[in-house]
């Protein structure tokens, strides 16, 4: 008896995948229009969601940031503007991000070095419009030309000093560590000079706190006259707590005040390991960084004069500090 297939017939070739006949590919059909599978941080009920609302939380406190494309600046950078204060930035060594220059702008002297800094220096030179200049100097006078300077970055301020430790137990340091720390100053001069008077000094650090204080600005960088690019500057989220935590360390925390108990002149902890705590012109210290003071000291001035600027106090006492250092007068 034959076994050939009947003519006419029809049979499913083997290994050949596909609906059987009679299925009208429901089977497929019922995949279709479904998509691909969510992300992770898309699904209601995956923790990634979670995460991703509170970053965009997060971001919204920030406050918007925009990236920098066709010269359009991130807003939590800072600009200086006008052809003198640029030129003065840039004499200084701010570490700039970009100068913006306005179309046909017209030439002059400060423009042109400008130009010469910025090539020297690898900082890039982009054109924008007026209207665009506008926006980034906040409305400012900005004669055409604005500096874009990217945010400082702080250091820690408590590793900032460890680390001075270390390097003095290991014989990197000249001297012991001395560090200088700021309470309730606002005024970004103030730092600066206060900067360059530790740079000429030999202090390891400027330690500032995290809020309500002046921080490293264009400002700030300009009255330093370069120093701040040498001396770090460190951050404290609590000022008194960091002051308690380096006198467990090892330092001495020394207050400057016009009241103090003990006087500059022959300061019998010169030689130790110090942070030099100096307060706001007129308000002094406050009271809680007083009471995280070993001694508070004070510099013999005229009766008739109330009280010194605070970079002038600091280099004052930055002066005695390093004399004592040296064994005297």
């Amino acid at each position: 008896m034959s076994t050939a297939p009947r003519s006419g017939g029809s049979r499913k070739p083997k290994g050949k995948k596909g609906p059987m006949k009679g299925t009208g590919g429901h089977g497929r059909k019922a995949l279709e229009g479904r998509g691909p599978t969510p992300k992770a941080e898309d699904r209601v009920y995956h923790k990634a969601h979670r995460a991703k609302q509170l970053a965009e939380r997060s971001a919204a406190k920030r406050g918007p940031v925009k990236d920098q494309v066709r010269g359009r600046v991130k807003l939590t950078d800072e600009t200086v503007s006008g052809r003198n204060p640029v030129l003065e930035a840039l004499r200084a060594g701010i570490p700039a991000k970009a100068l913006h220059v306005a179309v046909r702008i017209e030439m002059d002297d400060r423009v042109k070095e400008a130009l010469r800094l910025c090539l020297e220096q690898g900082v890039p030179v982009l054109e924008n419009t007026k209207p665009e200049l506008d926006r980034l100097s906040g409305e400012a006078v900005h004669q055409g030309i604005v500096l874009q300077i990217p945010p400082y970055e702080y250091a820690d301020a408590t590793a900032l000093a460890l680390d001075a430790l270390a390097k003095h137990e290991k014989g990197h340091l000249r001297t012991p560590p001395l560090l200088i720390a700021l309470d309730g100053i606002t005024d970004p001069r103030n730092l600066g000079a206060i900067i360059r008077a530790g740079s000429a000094f030999d202090a390891d650090g400027v330690i500032v706190p995290e809020r309500r204080s002046v921080g490293v600005t264009a400002t700030a960088w300009r009255t330093s006259a370069g120093a701040a690019a040498r001396v770090p500057v460190a951050q404290a989220g609590n000022l008194n707590t960091t002051l308690v935590d380096l006198h467990k360390a090892g330092y001495f925390v020394l207050g400057l005040d016009g009241g103090g108990d003990v006087s500059l002149p022959g300061l019998a902890l010169a030689t130790e390991p110090l942070v030099l705590v100096v307060g706001a012109e007129g308000k002094g210290l406050s009271r809680m960084v007083r009471e995280h003071c070993q001694q508070i000291v004070s510099i013999p001035i005229d009766s008739t004069m109330e009280s010194l600027n605070a970079s002038m106090a600091v280099g004052i006492s930055l002066y005695e500090i390093s004399v004592q250092r040296a064994g005297g007068r």
